[in-house]
């Protein structure tokens, strides 16, 4: 089965995951977030609980893209929409829902 970065990527989208040449796979939260920011890049994450505080304390956050865990039938469209449909300027500072984005 493909990865959903693959999948994204074949697409014509800039993602990433960790680890990457700029993260290391045993990064903490924080410092993933704080990656994403240098990196000028939106995070998208299943850690909802730990995100949403960090997003609290880190506002100069670049966006953050919440989601329960689903099926890649659901993630790969949904994510694909998103990126298709949105801007990097209208994330920062936000956190966001991936449900917005499930047709």
């Amino acid at each position: 089965m493909i990865s959903l970065t693959r999948a994204l990527i074949e697409r014509g989208h800039d993602v990433t995951r960790t680890p990457n040449d700029w993260m290391a796979s045993d990064a903490t939260d924080k410092e993933q977030l704080f990656g994403a920011i240098a990196q000028g890049r939106i995070i998208f994450t299943f850690n909802v609980r730990d995100f949403i505080v960090l997003a609290k304390s880190h506002p100069d956050n670049k966006g953050i893209l919440l989601s329960s865990q689903k099926p890649m039938s659901i993630l790969l469209p949904a994510l694909d929409y998103l990126l298709s449909e949105t801007e990097a300027e209208e994330w920062v500072g936000k956190v966001r829902w991936l449900n917005d984005w499930i047709k």
